[in-house]
C-alpha cells in the first residue's frame, strides 16, 4: 500500500489520460445538499483567503486499485473508497466549466480535469460512475452538456446546486476559483497493490460525509472478493436485481431498509441466529470467509441470494406472488406483522420451490403459522420470544411429515391454549394504535366465519374502525346506567375484545358516546353479522357482566376459527439435571453430559439407516449436519465423517434427538435417557 498527499489538479493528471472507475457493486452518489454546501464552503473559505495566496484544504482519503492500463499510456484504477469527494469535485469543475464560453481557456482548461479527448467511449471520461440510479447516464450527460431528461440520481441534483451558488455569485472571478479547486483542494491517494485485501481497507476508513449502510459494506465486499473479469456479469446477472427488488431506500419494520432486513433475515435463516442490526455486514463477512473461499462457491452464494431475494419480495408485496391460494394467504399473514417469522418463511418458500414440500403442503403450514401468531397476539404473548424461536425453528421440521412437525414444533413454542386465551380475553387491554389493523383483522374474519356456508359474506361499505361500546368518554348517562362500579368498570374493561367491535368512520362517528341502548338498536341493524347477530339480542344494559359475555362469545368463534394446533405436551424439565444413561431400540449407553446424548443418539442413527439414507437424513435436517466444517466447537466430528451440530441446551437436545429418532420410523419408547 502507497499513500500519498495530491492536489485534485494531479489526481486527474491534467492533460493526461487517466480514469478512475465505481466497481459495478460500489454504491450509488449518495451526497446531498449539507454536503454539497460544505464542498462550496470550503472552496470559498480559501477563495475569501485576505492574503491573496491560495491555502489548503484537506478533502479527506481515496482508496483506489489499479485496474490496468488502455492503449498506451492510460491508467485505470478502480476506486474503494472516496468517490462521494471525486464525483463531487468533477461535479463542481463541470459547473464551473459550463458557466463560461467554450472559446474560452479557462473552459478547455477544466476540461482536462473532466474528459480525456482522444479517447472513445466511457474512456473518455476520466471518471466513470455506478450505473446504479441511473448515475453513470446523469454524470455522462452533463458533462457532454447534453439534456439529462427525468433522473432518481442525486448527481443531477448537485450538478444544479452548484449551477445556482455560482449564478448567485455575480462578482466571482471563475479563474481564480477553479485554481482553488484543483490546487487548493487536497486528497491522500492511497494505491493498494494487487495482493492486498482492499475491503479491510474499506472496512477501517472513516468516511467523512454520507455514513455507509449496511448492505454498502456488503456490496463493496462482494465487489472487492470478485475478479474484474467477474464483477459485470454477476451484478448485471443478479446483484442489480436485487438491489432493485429490494431497496433500502424503502423501509419495513422499525424504519429498517428492505434490503438490511432481507439480508439480516437470509443470514438468520442459515445460521439460526438473528444478527443485530449494525452486525449484519460483520456477520456476512465471516460466514462468507469461512464457508465459501473458492470464486465458484462465492457466486454460488450470492446466486442463492438472488433467489431467496424474489421469495423476500413476496414476503413483502405478496401482489408478487401467482398463485392465488399463496397469495391470499401471504396477505393475511402481512396484516399480522410477521416479519419475525421471515427467516422459518425463506426455509418453508425453498422447500417449496424446490419441489420438497407440496403446493397444498405449503399453504396449509401458513396456515398453522396464521394460527400460531394469531393465538398468540390474542394472549398478548410478548414478541421479542420469536426473533430468537423462528430462526432455529427448522431445525426441528421433518419435510416427509410438514404438517405434523410444524405443528409439533409450534406446540412446544409457548402456544396459548384454549384455556388461556378465555382468561387473557376477559382482561387484555387489546385495543391500542399499534394493534388496530390486526384486532380489524380479527374482527373481519369473525364476521366471514358467521356466513359460513351461505355463499357469500356481508363486508363495509368503508374501511373499517374500531368502535368502542362503552365509550372512551362516559357521560353522565352512560355512569348512571353501568352503575356504582362505573370507574372500575370503565379502567378494565374498555380496550378488552369484548367492548370493541368494527364499523365505518361514518358510523362511528354518528354512534360516538350515545347511550347503550341507542347503540345497541342501530348496530341491530348493521349489515354485519358479528354486530346484527350479537346485539339483536336483549341487552338491558352493558356493564362488566354484559362485556364479559361479550368476550366469551367472542372467544368461542375465535377457538372454532383458529382451533388448537393440537394437544400441548408436557416438555421435559432437563434443565439444570445430569444424565446417566441413554437406552435406543433396547441398547444401553453410559452417558455423563447431554452432549454425550446427542452424539450417541447421532452415532447409533447413522449406523441403523447406513450411509446412503444417512447422507438423505442429513439433507433433511439442513445445518444440523455438515459434510465439512471449521468450527469445532459448535460441531462434533461423526465416526461417518459428518459434522454434528451439538451447540444446544438439553431441552433442545431432547427435543432434537426424538426427532431424529422418530424421523427414521422409530418411536418415542425406543429411545429413552434416564437423568438425576
Amino acid at each position: 500500500m502507497k499513500a500519498d498527499e495530491y492536489k485534485i489538479q494531479d489526481v486527474f493528471h491534467s492533460g493526461g489520460s487517466v480514469q478512475y472507475k465505481l466497481p459495478h457493486f460500489q454504491r450509488e452518489y449518495a451526497w446531498e445538499k449539507n454536503n454539497w454546501k460544505m464542498f462550496f464552503d470550503d472552496v470559498m473559505s480559501m477563495y475569501d483567503d485576505p492574503s491573496g495566496t491560495t491555502s489548503k484544504h484537506f478533502l479527506g482519503t481515496v482508496v483506489v486499485m489499479t485496474e490496468g492500463t488502455h492503449g498506451i499510456s492510460m491508467t485505470v484504477y478502480k476506486i474503494v473508497d472516496g468517490q462521494q469527494r471525486l464525483i463531487t469535485a468533477s461535479l463542481l469543475l463541470c459547473a464551473l466549466r459550463n458557466s463560461i464560453s467554450p472559446e474560452q481557456k479557462l473552459f478547455d482548461e477544466i476540461n482536462s480535469y473532466l474528459i480525456n479527448p482522444r479517447e472513445d467511449g466511457d474512456f473518455y471520461f476520466k471518471l466513470v460512475p455506478t450505473a446504479k440510479y441511473d448515475d453513470r447516464r446523469a454524470y455522462f450527460s452533463i458533462l457532454r452538456k447534453q439534456s439529462n431528461g427525468s433522473s432518481e440520481s442525486k448527481i443531477t441534483d448537485a450538478y444544479k446546486y452548484f449551477r445556482k451558488r455560482i449564478s448567485d455569485k455575480n462578482q466571482l472571478d471563475l479563474e481564480r476559483f477553479v485554481k482553488c479547486v484543483v490546487a487548493g483542494m487536497e486528497i491522500v491517494l492511497v494505491k493498494l497493490n494487487e495482493n492486498e485485501q482492499p475491503y479491510k481497507i474499506f472496512e477501517s476508513l472513516n468516511a467523512k460525509g454520507k455514513a455507509l449502510t449496511q448492505p454498502d459494506l456488503v456490496r463493496n465486499y462482494v465487489a472487492m472478493r470478485l475478479p474484474t473479469s467477474e464483477q459485470e456479469r454477476v451484478f448485471d446477472n443478479y446483484w442489480r436485481d436485487i438491489e432493485q427488488t429490494l431497496q433500502d431506500r424503502r423501509k419495513i419494520v422499525r424504519g429498517m431498509g428492505e434490503l438490511t432486513a432481507f439480508l439480516r433475515h437470509y443470514l438468520s435463516y442459515n445460521s439460526g441466529q438473528l444478527p443485530t442490526t449494525n452486525r449484519v455486514y460483520e456477520t456476512f463477512r465471516n460466514r462468507m470467509e469461512t464457508e465459501y473461499s473458492t470464486l465458484d462457491q462465492f457466486v454460488g452464494e450470492i446466486k442463492n441470494l438472488y433467489r431467496f431475494a424474489d421469495y423476500y419480495d413476496k414476503f413483502l408485496r405478496s401482489e408478487n406472488e401467482s398463485d392465488k391460494q399463496i397469495r391470499e394467504q401471504l396477505i393475511r399473514l402481512n396484516i399480522l406483522e410477521i416479519s419475525s417469522t421471515y427467516p422459518f418463511l425463506m426455509y418453508l418458500y425453498d422447500s417449496y420451490t424446490n419441489g420438497k414440500i407440496s403446493r397444498e403442503e405449503f399453504v396449509d403450514t401458513l396456515k398453522i403459522l396464521e394460527n400460531y401468531m394469531i393465538r398468540r397476539f390474542l394472549a398478548n404473548e410478548p414478541t421479542n420470544y420469536l426473533n430468537k424461536m423462528f430462526p432455529a425453528l427448522r431445525r426441528e421440521i421433518s419435510e416427509r411429515h410438514i404438517l405434523q412437525s410444524v405443528k409439533a414444533a409450534l406446540l412446544n413454542k409457548n402456544y396459548p391454549s384454549d384455556n388461556r386465551l378465555h382468561q387473557r380475553l376477559l382482561s387484555n387491554e387489546i385495543y391500542d394504535g399499534r394493534r388496530q389493523k390486526r384486532l380489524i383483522f380479527v374482527l373481519e374474519t369473525l364476521n366471514r366465519h358467521l356466513s359460513k356456508e351461505t355463499g357469500g359474506h356481508t363486508v363495509l361499505d368503508g374501511d373499517a374502525t374500531i368502535e368502542h361500546i362503552m365509550p372512551q368518554a362516559l357521560s353522565d348517562l352512560w355512569k348512571q346506567q353501568i352503575g356504582d362500579s362505573w370507574e372500575t368498570v370503565h379502567k378494565d374493561y374498555l380496550n378488552t375484545i369484548g367492548n370493541l367491535t368494527i364499523v365505518t368512520q361514518e358510523w362511528n362517528s354518528s354512534l360516538s358516546n350515545s347511550a347503550f341502548d341507542v347503540k345497541r338498536s342501530r348496530l341491530a341493524q348493521n349489515a354485519l353479522l358479528l354486530n346484527e347477530k350479537y346485539f339483536s339480542r336483549d341487552i338491558a344494559r352493558w356493564d362488566a357482566d354484559a362485556i364479559c359475555d361479550r368476550t366469551e362469545f367472542l372467544t368461542d368463534l375465535i377457538l372454532v376459527v383458529w382451533p388448537a394446533l393440537g394437544e400441548q405436551p408436557e416438555p421435559d424439565n432437563v434443565t439444570g439435571t445430569k444424565p446417566t444413561s441413554l437406552m435406543i431400540l433396547g441398547d444401553s449407553y453410559d452417558v455423563n453430559t447431554w452432549q454425550e446424548v446427542v452424539i450417541q443418539t447421532a452415532e447409533t442413527i447413522s449406523e441403523l439407516v447406513g450411509a446412503e439414507d444417512f447422507e438423505l437424513l442429513a439433507d433433511e435436517f439442513g445445518r444440523d449436519f455438515k459434510r465439512e466444517c471449521l468450527d469445532d466447537k459448535a460441531y462434533k466430528k461423526m465416526s461417518n465423517g459428518w459434522w454434528l451440530y451439538i451447540r444446544r441446551s438439553a431441552r433442545d437436545i431432547v427435543l432434537f434427538c426424538k426427532k431424529l429418532v422418530t424421523s427414521v420410523g422409530l418411536s418415542d419408547k425406543d429411545w429413552k435417557v434416564e437423568y438425576e
